[in-house]
């Protein structure tokens, strides 16, 4: 049933992207530097989860390498590569100059100047969920790299600049906002169309089923894409000739499930704490939130990045609030 199963994952780039043309063509105007050999003006992608902003950057920086360019990349997930050591040591493996580095034992410096030192073609770098930087200073000296452009992914633009200093925010004052929008119902299912047609065998699901996945992924193409893949495995476990409409609503909580728990899986250790305390509680109000998370932590972190660690938590749907500033509310998700 299932003839290609890579494209059926979140991280698929296609040769083709559909209902962004607008994106592309912004991204691609910011990139055109690269064409004279030399480097880009940051870019700044942002909106909610599961609107193309990863696969937008990556096509767009792959098609220009493809087409017109020498040029080296660099993708980066902040949330996993979120020290400062982590982040430069994945750059510099992007150009393949971390044969004789040590993780215990080289100092970061050592890191950053490698990393000035570079002298190849303009290098592209792809820093998704920026806002999980745990030193947001190391983006002011990747701006200060010469040859080096950043494009920044993250949901909100607050998380992003709120703990940033005066330096950098005025160098990336100039950087390009791209908003991205959740994607429409139909635009959802020419999504999921091509999907199934790069990926499953022929007349296994009509246009009535693909609608009602997009109609249950509520705008986001992860869900939607994640529904798809486990539809097919289940309608194959159980000897199907089809994907029929029981099995695309048996299989929507367990794919919401799946995402929640991945998301969950990625946490930093302040942001596993605060949810196990409102997890614990079921709802709890924010002084005695903050105020056991700082006993049961070593080194609490501010009480404003503290509110922007719960508005990701809130972003990606794993607590709940209520009520406003002073009266505000967190509550556990079931």
């Amino acid at each position: 049933m299932i003839t290609d199963a890579r494209v059926l994952q979140p991280e698929f780039i296609p040769s083709e992207v559909k209902h962004r043309d607008a994106e592309v063509n912004t991204l691609s105007s910011v990139l055109r530097p690269l064409t004279d050999g030399v480097r880009a003006d940051p870019a700044f992608l942002y909106g909610p989860s599961g609107t193309g902003k990863t696969c937008i950057a990556q096509f767009t920086v792959e098609r220009l390498r493809q087409e017109v360019v020498d040029v080296n990349y660099q993708y980066v997930n902040c949330w996993e590569d979120y020290s400062r050591f982590k982040t430069l040591y994945t750059i510099l493996d992007g150009i393949n100059n971390t044969i004789d580095i040590h993780r215990q034992s080289t100092p970061k410096d050592v890191l950053l100047d490698r990393l000035k030192d570079y002298t190849g073609p303009p290098y592209v770098v792809i820093l998704d969920e920026v806002d999980q930087l745990q030193d947001k200073s190391l983006l002011y000296d990747l701006y200060r790299v010469k040859d080096l452009t950043m494009l920044l992914i993250a949901n909100k633009e607050t998380e992003v600049f709120a703990e940033i200093d005066d330096r950098l925010t005025s160098r990336l004052t100039t950087a390009t906002r791209i908003h991205f929008d959740h994607y429409s119902r139909s635009e959802l299912t020419t999504i999921l169309n091509d999907r199934v047609q790069w990926g499953l065998v022929p007349n296994i699901i009509d246009q009535e089923r693909l609608n009602l996945i997009a109609a249950k992924a509520a705008g986001d193409a992860r869900i939607a894409i994640g529904i798809l893949r486990n539809a097919a495995r289940h309608a194959h476990g159980n000897s199907l000739d089809e994907i029929p409409t029981d099995v695309i609503r048996d299989v929507v909580p367990e794919t919401k499930s799946e995402i929640q728990q991945q998301t969950i899986d990625r946490l930093t250790d302040h942001q596993q704490t605060l949810y196990d305390i409102i997890t614990d509680h079921g709802t709890i109000e924010p002084q005695a939130l903050y105020d056991e998370y700082q006993e049961r932590v070593t080194d609490p972190k501010t009480k404003r990045t503290v509110r922007n660690h719960l508005s990701k938590l809130e972003h990606y749907n794993l607590i709940g609030s209520e009520g406003n500033t002073k009266g505000r509310i967190y509550r556990a998700l079931t």
